[in-house]
């Protein structure tokens, strides 16, 4: 008769692989130091809550930053196009002063001119966007060669957003500004 002497299960699980064991066992916890001691890799059961916390941080602020770099392209091309036409009126100001020539600006169906610009006609003559025009119709600004100038004033609309609008204004002795309209 053979005599079968039990054998304790943390003992039993000493035999198998670190990655079969029972996660909870002492010999699982032990073995797997055992193992990373001579070289292998020691048990792992997953991530930590720290490393999950860490990981939505970072997917968090990479959605906010994407959020925040998309802006509107309505209110982003009314806004260029405003600039764009200010600084136009302010070289074509400087342009007239400096010649003594009247400047007037006109706005066309789906474009502008400059009447009176002395040298060549160089001048951008229309608009960055297709749909975009003055509210009114047309609007007609004198820039003429005195260094102060009336109040003037066109507001910019787009056909694209018809509930925005920016207006590009001067009070005749500061430079044309930008003015978002609601």
């Amino acid at each position: 008769m053979t005599c079968v002497r039990p054998v304790p299960a943390d003992a039993a699980d000493l035999a198998l692989p670190v990655r079969w064991r029972r996660p909870f066992s002492r010999a699982a916890r032990e073995g797997g130091r055992r193992e990373a001691a001579r070289g292998g890799a020691p048990w792992s059961g997953g991530f930590t809550l720290l490393e999950l916390l860490v990981v939505l941080s970072i997917i968090a602020l990479a959605t906010a930053g994407v959020g925040f770099a998309l802006r509107d392209s309505g209110d982003t091309q009314l806004q260029r196009e405003g600039e764009r036409l200010a600084a136009l009126l302010e070289g074509a100001r400087a342009q007239s002063r400096a010649s003594g020539a009247p400047v007037r600006w006109r706005a066309e169906r789906g474009s502008f001119r400059f009447d009176g610009l002395p040298g060549p006609a160089g001048a951008p003559r229309t608009w960055l966007d297709a749909g975009t025009g003055v509210q009114g119709g047309a609007g007609a600004l004198w820039l003429g060669p005195e260094p102060l100038i009336g109040a003037q004033q066109v507001v910019l609309v787009n056909q694209a957003h018809p509930g925005r609008a920016v207006a590009v204004a001067t009070d005749g002795l500061r430079p044309f500004a930008v003015q978002t309209l609601q």
